[in-house]
């Protein structure tokens, strides 16, 4: 089977690859959480060698993450672990940094609460959590693409929304997160980057 698609992907992948080029430059293990159609992890994988990348996913999400990786064959990005926000159970490895895009907004709060008190077990001290998406800013979206888009995503179901960038601040800073950037990124989103302290 060929692996599923993503528009999106294919879009962002290589403004997001700009800022991850400056950010993972010595060899290192990298956990993706919610490696979705798979294409994230090939397209980094390819271009960061000296990354060791770990995704995961939700177990329906696999067959297209292994067709990705099958297509591709990079002996540094790895098969994916099952990993799900609503169970306890994480990966017992400790890993340079996690790496997370466009989940935040699909994932219920209380989810999305759970990855960060994670991120604490899984990260290094010293390392970093990269998380890429759309966020709003003092409660206001930062374009009319993005209302719509949250509109949409309410639609679909009551969980899901665009998070306030200052929760995020007050959750990482809970779970000893520093924050050391927020860029700008392409389509109104951003990729925060915060240190585990």
């Amino acid at each position: 089977m060929s692996g599923q698609f993503s528009a999106a992907c294919e879009r962002n992948r290589d403004p997001i690859l700009a800022i991850l080029r400056d950010l993972f430059v010595a060899p290192m293990r990298v956990l993706e959480i919610g490696s979705g159609t798979g294409q994230h992890a090939v397209h980094f994988g390819q271009h960061l060698p000296h990354v060791i990348w770990q995704t995961s996913d939700l177990p329906g999400n696999h067959p297209s993450i292994i067709a990705w990786q099958e297509a591709v064959r990079l002996p540094n990005v790895l098969p994916p672990l099952v990993l799900d926000m609503s169970a306890p159970d994480w990966p017992g490895d400790s890993y340079d940094a996690v790496f997370s895009a466009n989940t935040c907004h699909i994932m219920a709060w209380r989810q999305v609460e759970k990855m960060f008190a994670g991120f604490q077990r899984v990260v290094r001290s010293g390392g970093l959590a990269c998380i890429y998406g759309p966020f709003n800013y003092a409660g206001e979206y930062t374009s009319a693409s993005n209302a719509a888009f949250d509109a949409s995503l309410h639609a679909q179901a009551a969980h899901m929304g665009i998070r306030d960038i200052e929760a995020m601040q007050a959750l990482a800073e809970r779970n000893g997160l520093r924050l050391l950037a927020d860029h700008a990124m392409p389509a109104h989103n951003r990729l925060l980057v915060w240190q585990h302290t």
